[in-house]
């Protein structure tokens, strides 16, 4: 019996030291199977990750690009516009240039001859002054002729009053005679 417990518990160890020994080496397949999975997962993750990334940033790149194409599109676009407003503007410009130059020709053109017409009007109210002048000389000398035929007249009138042929004789008074 003394043997027994020995042997017994030395036979159960040895089937216990196998099923430890197959279970041993299934659980290391099992783990070395999960490790492998994990980083095949982990790769993959890192591949897709990695993937992700490139994928990304084309796409960044991508959107970039196609940003600054309308950025330069819209550039462009307003640089045209601006540039077409300017030459408007130019042209708009040289033409009221044009226009005021042409205006500024008439205007002295017509200064020139207001000018003309002024001196026309002065020498016209000039002449016109000097006629009126003659006329109102003429009329003074009329009057002063009236009044000197009249003074004339006058002195006639008193001098033949006062004469002695313009008297009638004193004739002495009428006999019968006749």
């Amino acid at each position: 019996m003394a043997k027994t417990y020995i042997i017994l518990p030395l036979i159960m160890l040895g089937i216990f030291y196998f099923f430890y020994q197959d279970f041993s080496k299934q659980n290391e397949i099992a783990v070395a199977e999960k490790a492998a999975a994990a980083e095949a997962a982990e790769a993959q993750a890192a591949a897709d990750k990695a993937e992700a990334e490139r994928k990304s940033k084309e796409d960044a790149a991508r959107r970039t690009a196609e940003r600054e194409a309308d950025e330069a599109a819209k550039i462009a676009k307003q640089r045209a516009a601006w540039e077409a407003d300017g030459a408007k503007v130019a042209a708009d410009t040289a033409a009221a240039k044009a226009k005021s130059n042409e205006h500024q020709m008439k205007i002295n053109e017509l200064e020139l001859k207001l000018a003309g017409l002024r001196k026309e009007r002065e020498m016209i109210n000039g002449k016109v002054f000097a006629m009126l002048k003659e006329v109102e000389s003429a009329r003074i000398a009329k009057r002063n002729a009236e009044r000197e035929v009249q003074r004339m007249a006058a002195m006639v009138t008193q001098k033949a009053e006062t004469s002695v042929l313009v008297k009638k004789p004193i004739l002495p008074p009428e006999t019968g005679r006749r």
